[in-house]
Order: C-alpha cells, then structure tokens, then sequence
C-alpha cells in the first residue's frame, strides 16, 4: 500500500473557536457533495423528461462547484489525498472485471 500523500503547502490559518476559511471551505464541499448524491437520486428517479433534464442540469452545476471547493482547499494544503500504486489499481480492476463477469 502507498502511504506517500500529494499535499500543497499549508496555508495557515487562525486556530480559533471560530470558524476559518479552512473550516467554511471543509463544510461547503461536504455540503455539495451531499447535494450531488441527492440530485442524483431524484434525476434517476424523475419519471418525466423535462423534470430529469431540469435535475441533471442542476447536479452538473453543484457538481462544478463542488470540485471547486476541492481545488481551493487542495491549492491550500488543507486537502490531502493518497495516490493509489499500480498493484492497488489492478487489483480493484480485477474485482470489478470479477462482478461485470457475474452479471453476464
């Protein structure tokens, strides 16, 4: 397993009761991406074309933003993330190549 993590250097921020940029930006992208996973429910749901256009629109716009609370907070090292090596890659490849195989 890769235990190296990709991170930016860290912007500091005021470790205070109160609530920082840091702070704002964690809650913002957890509430997009709970707003993501909901739009897409409804749109798989939505059993009228108009309304299921209306919906995948909105969740392609969440789904922009969302991944612009993740830039920021990577570009200020306050997101970390753990790059997966080739053998953990192929591994997860094989399992679902297992599960595609099972439902043939």
């Amino acid at each position: 397993m890769n235990q190296q993590t990709v991170k930016n250097p860290e912007t500091p921020f005021p470790e205070t009761p109160q609530l920082n940029d840091r702070d704002i930006l964690n809650d913002a992208l957890s509430t997009e991406k709970y707003l993501c996973h909901s739009y897409e429910t409804a749109m798989h749901e939505a059993s009228h074309d108009a309304l299921y256009q209306l919906i995948f629109t909105q969740l392609r716009d969440v789904s922009k933003q969302q991944r612009s609370f993740y830039d920021l907070l990577f570009t200020h090292g306050w997101y970390t993330v753990t790059p997966a090596d080739s053998q953990e890659i192929q591994q997860v490849v094989q399992q679902f190549q297992g599960y595609k195989q099972q439902l043939q």
